[in-house]
């Protein structure tokens, strides 16, 4: 039964889809909206200066961000390791006196 229903809707789908991916209120044309036509696709390069402003990118503030956040990421990881760091430094420290003062070495 289980298998019966999986592979009604495995080949409906497909029929079914287009309707709702379309935008449409109901089933068949009336319902649907006339959606703008993608960018055609083009097979040679375009400059950035002649792309629509909503395609440009501008990369350097992109690229400073991501260098900054790496910075700081590894400025905080190198705090945080030196801190560690010292904090067993200072337990070695403690245990050697210990040691010295209980005779042994």
């Amino acid at each position: 039964m289980r298998v019966a229903v999986l592979l009604a809707l495995l080949f409906t789908t497909p029929l079914i889809a287009p309707a709702f991916a379309a935008g449409s209120t109901g089933f068949g044309v009336a319902g649907q909206q006339q959606q703008p036509e993608p960018p055609k696709p083009t097979d040679e390069f375009v400059p950035i200066s002649q792309l629509p402003a909503q395609d440009q990118l501008p990369a350097a503030p992109l690229l400073i961000a991501a260098y900054s956040f790496a910075l700081v990421a590894l400025s905080v990881y190198l705090v945080s390791v030196a801190r560690r760091l010292s904090a067993v430094q200072r337990e070695v420290d403690r245990l050697e006196g210990d040691l010295k003062r209980s005779g042994r070495t």
